[in-house]
C-alpha cells in the first residue's frame, strides 16, 4: 500500500510477507525517484476513479469497520494497482485490486530475457540474491535474518553456504 513507503527515512513495510509476516527493508535510493513518480500516477488514477464515484479498494473486514473511509483513501490505494477495474466477489462493489502475482511473475521473465538472463527467476530469486549480497558486503547473520523475517536464524545460516 502507498502508506507502507517511507521516502524520508527510505524505508518499506512489508506486510504479510514470507511466513506471513511483517518486515522493514530498506528503500534504495536509486529506485526512489521512479517509484515517487510511479506513486503520482498509482494517485492520478486513484483520483479519477474518485471522480467517477469509486477509487475504494479491498480492506479487511475489522479494519473496514474501525475505519469507514479508509477504503478511499490515498496511503490504502495499492501501491502496484491493476489497470483495470472489476467486480469485488466479496462484496459485489466496483474496485481497483492489485496486480495479479501472475502480471509480476511475467513482467520479471519479460525483464529476465530483455537482459538476456536464460536462468529462470522470480520474485523469489531477488530475496535470495538481496540475502546472499548483504552477507557477501560483510552484513551480520541477525540483521540478514531480521530483514528476510526469519524466526529462526538457521533458515538464514542457508546463504552462508554461497560465500
Amino acid at each position: 500500500r502507498v502508506k507502507d513507503l517511507d521516502f524520508e527515512y527510505p524505508q518499506i513495510l512489508v506486510r504479510d510477507g514470507k511466513g506471513q509476516k511483517d518486515r522493514v527493508v530498506p528503500l534504495p535510493n536509486r529506485y526512489k525517484s521512479a517509484l515517487r513518480k510511479h506513486i503520482d500516477t498509482t494517485l492520478r488514477v486513484h483520483e479519477m476513479d474518485l471522480a467517477q464515484g469509486l477509487g475504494e479498494v479491498f480492506l479487511p473486514d475489522a479494519l473496514a469497520r474501525k475505519y469507514p473511509n479508509a477504503a478511499r483513501e490515498p496511503g490504502w490505494q495499492y501501491v502496484f494497482a491493476s489497470g483495470k477495474l472489476s467486480t469485488d466477489p466479496r462484496s459485489a462493489r466496483i474496485r481497483r485490486h492489485h496486480l495479479h502475482e501472475t502480471r509480476v511473475q511475467k513482467a520479471i521473465r519479460s525483464a529476465a530475457l530483455a537482459s538476456a538472463i536464460h536462468k529462470r527467476i522470480s520474485s523469489h530469486t531477488f530475496r535470495h540474491c538481496f540475502a546472499t549480497h548483504l552477507l557477501e558486503s560483510g552484513y551480520d547473520i541477525r540483521t540478514v535474518q531480521e530483514l528476510l523475517g526469519h524466526a529462526d536464524v538457521s533458515t538464514t545460516m542457508i546463504y552462508t553456504h554461497v560465500l
